[in-house]
């Protein structure tokens, strides 16, 4: 299995993270390669919290124009993670 700092790349700081973090649910940038349960091992490492479910998202990239060329962004993939009632995590 590996390591739960390497399968975790981020946390996603927004609006919409910020509103779901009052419902128990914060969102995670994740290794593409991850599954759901090496993605809930290494929250429940990382932060010392029970995880109740994880989904997760392909995220496409975006097609972008560039002056003359077209390019693409790159694909990545999102871990919704319910963490038990009671159980918060803090991001600095």
């Amino acid at each position: 299995m590996k390591e739960a700092t390497d399968i975790i790349i981020e946390p996603v700081i927004s609006e919409l993270s910020t509103i779901m973090a009052e419902e128990d649910k914060y969102i995670f940038v994740v290794r593409p390669d991850a599954n759901k349960i090496e993605i809930k091992y290494a929250i429940e490492k990382l932060f010392n919290v029970g995880v109740k479910k994880v989904n997760v998202i392909n995220v496409m990239g975006k097609r972008k124009r560039m002056r003359f060329k077209i390019g693409k962004r790159s694909d990545w993939k999102k871990a919704v993670v319910t963490v038990n009632q009671g159980d918060k995590i803090e991001f600095i």
